[in-house]
């Protein structure tokens, strides 16, 4: 039997840990201990840039009116960056206070989409950014930018890679040092990742380059693949599949980081993070939420844990 050649792989990968924020933002019962503790365990785990909180209107989000008091109250590592969303600038100014290292903001390759998310246009939600990101170089704080909807739309179905890509030219070109690109509603397949990326990194590096899969078809790791055949090296994940998107209906949690780290862990890929040790942060916070992890690693590892 012929010998199949091996692809080319990243030989690492940078996880970005969003759970804390993009994966309990919907949760009604957590509480500031709870994420401080689960910050505290993702910092333990080896896990180097957290998604912290959200300096949004609280009466929007009311789950991350905290932000301030986690960003306060959690244990800080050094060389690890805590990161927060920062819709615009007095959300910026709440977050440089609070001590975010770094920021994000975000869009839709979607009209339909930006106006239900943040009512505005896509044109006028990167409008929004140039303060934002002019005040963050002034402060030496990177900025980071979320893009939805790179596939699918929920209300306007599917997505041209151009529009993906002509937004991402304009979002790097105003200064965001990386993009994360989302499959929001989680319907993508490797094909269409592989025709979104390859438009996008006509113009954009993979080093700029982020991806944020949903795993709503069960599609996201297969997603996750194709991306990485492709060079991406950055992807974001949640500590137990947590999350969703609240603006699409369906739309399940993010690709779990224990799921992640299994596949790169499998494929040669270093990453820096201890598998068992996201596990375990993510049984935590399970228990508090009063809910059963959403990834097939962390209820595989669990159920061996149980048996010795």
């Amino acid at each position: 039997m012929a010998t199949l050649p091996a692809p080319f792989l990243p030989s690492h990968v940078n996880i970005v840990e969003v759970g804390p924020r993009d994966g309990l933002q919907n949760e009604k019962s957590v509480n500031t201990s709870h994420k401080v503790n689960l910050i505290n365990q993702l910092t333990a785990a080896g896990l180097t840039h957290i998604e912290s909180g959200a300096f949004v209107a609280a009466k929007r989000i009311p789950q991350m009116a905290d932000s301030t008091s986690v960003f306060q109250q959690i244990t800080k590592k050094e060389n690890v960056i805590y990161s927060a969303l920062t819709p615009n600038l007095q959300g910026f100014e709440a977050a440089l206070s609070a001590g975010a290292d770094e920021v994000a903001v975000f869009t839709s390759c979607s009209e339909s989409f930006t106006q239900r998310n943040i009512h505005c246009s896509i044109e006028e939600s990167i409008q929004r950014f140039i303060p934002i990101i002019e005040a963050a170089h002034q402060h030496n704080i990177r900025v980071r930018g979320y893009l939805s909807c790179i596939v699918d739309c929920p209300y306007e179905g599917k997505t041209k890679p151009e529009q993906v890509s002509a937004i991402s030219d304009t979002l790097i070109e105003l200064g965001c040092y990386q993009l994360s690109l989302g499959d929001t509603i989680g319907t993508a397949t490797p094909l269409r990742i592989a025709r979104v990326l390859e438009a996008v990194l006509d113009n954009v590096p993979t080093s700029k380059l982020a991806v944020h899969f949903h795993d709503t078809y069960g599609q996201s790791l297969a997603n996750l693949y194709q991306a990485l055949l492709m060079g991406i090296q950055t992807i974001d994940s949640s500590v137990a599949g947590l999350g969703g998107c609240p603006y699409a209906d369906g739309a399940s949690g993010n690709v779990a980081t224990e799921d992640v780290l299994y596949l790169c862990h499998e494929l040669g890929i270093a990453t820096g993070v201890d598998l068992e040790s996201v596990a375990r942060a993510g049984w935590t916070i399970c228990n508090a939420l009063n809910k059963e992890p959403a990834s097939k690693v962390s209820l595989a590892l669990r159920a061996k844990q149980s048996q010795r």
